[in-house]
Formats: structure tokens, C-alpha cells, sequence
């Protein structure tokens, strides 16, 4: 399912359709995000729990081409390598059940500060990174609570990746964008 045609309050900076990513080219030809159904039905419940409260989901990535996912493997030096997906293995993201995301407020638009950039890799994006500032750290773990009460899980050495509880029941994929 694609997440802005579920809800179109869900707000997309899909980096890797641009230079603005760690490898430093685009990988997407569209910026879309897509994810399972109901993976995505489970993140609009998210997005509306979060209005009250001021916020909205900023989406950065969705379901992930496994060939892309190869490239990112590729492109990682060897001691970061714990930040991507081993190709061999496959990443949950190929299977359409893993989400990268953040917050952003409604009254501004713009996107939170959090205790780490998203795909920094440093010890600044684990899930329980005690730096930062106590605002970076509460709305962190707002989104993280949010996210787990409606059946994602953290990844710890990531802030704003979260699997879907079912996605071991979905094969790893690599078809592009257009095709979906």
C-alpha cells in the first residue's frame, strides 16, 4: 500500500530519491514509501494518535528494493556495516514490513529534532542514546511508545527504524517502485 494515498497527513522526505543520503546518489527514482497492508494501516493509527498530541509521522523510508539494499551493503564501510541490512540475509525493509521515521509538528510543518540525524551513523541514533536534549530524548520515545503500541518494534541501534510484528510472513521483494 502506498502511504500518502492511506493518509496523506503522513509527510514523505524520501532522501534516497535524492543526493541527500549516505550514499550519496539517488537509489529511488520516485519518492514514494510503500509498506504492507497492514503495516501501513497500523502507521495511520499512529498518525492520528499523534494529532492530538501535535504531531504527524515524516516518513524516510518504506519498503526497500532488495537490490538496493545489496547497494547500501556495498557502499558501507566495514565498521558501520551494523547500520545496514546484510544482503544475504535480506532486510525486513524488502519485505515491505519496516519503516524509517520521524516526527513533524503540525503548527510549523517542520520535521523535530531528535538526539540523532536520521542515518547518522553513531552511536547518537540507538534507541536508548542518554545524550542530547531531554525535548530530543521525550519526543524520541513518544514516537517509539506510539509505534509499539500499534505493533512495531524498535531496532536498537536505529531511533527511527521500526519492523512490523508480522514480517517474517512476507518474502523479500526487490520490484521497482513503478511496478507496484
Amino acid at each position: 500500500m502506498e502511504l500518502q494515498r492511506l493518509d496523506p497527513t503522513i509527510q514523505l522526505d524520501i532522501r534516497y530519491a535524492t543526493t541527500k543520503n549516505f550514499a550519496g546518489r539517488a537509489v529511488y527514482s520516485q519518492a514514494r514509501a510503500f509498506l504492507q497492508r497492514p503495516a501501513a494501516q497500523a502507521l495511520v493509527r499512529v498518525n492520528q494518535e499523534l494529532a492530538p498530541l501535535g504531531y504527524r509521522l515524516l516518513v524516510f523510508d518504506g519498503y526497500r528494493p532488495w537490490s538496493v539494499t545489496k547497494l547500501f551493503w556495498d557502499v558501507t564501510p566495514r565498521d558501520k556495516k551494523e547500520f545496514v541490512a546484510n544482503p544475504k540475509k535480506g532486510s525486513r525493509h524488502n519485505r515491505g514490513c519496516a519503516v524509517d521515521l520521524s516526527l513533524y509538528e503540525i503548527a510549523t510543518g517542520r520535521e523535530v529534532a531528535m538526539t540523532g540525524a536520521y542515518d547518522e551513523m553513531t552511536p547518537r541514533s540507538a534507541a536508548t542514546y542518554a545524550g542530547g536534549t531531554p525535548e530530543q530524548r521525550a519526543l524520541r520515545d513518544l514516537l517509539r511508545h506510539k509505534m509499539e503500541q500499534n505493533g512495531f518494534t524498535v531496532l536498537e541501534a536505529e531511533w527511527w527504524h521500526f519492523d512490523f510484528r508480522d514480517w517474517k510472513a512476507y518474502r523479500i521483494q526487490n520490484v521497482p517502485f513503478e511496478k507496484l
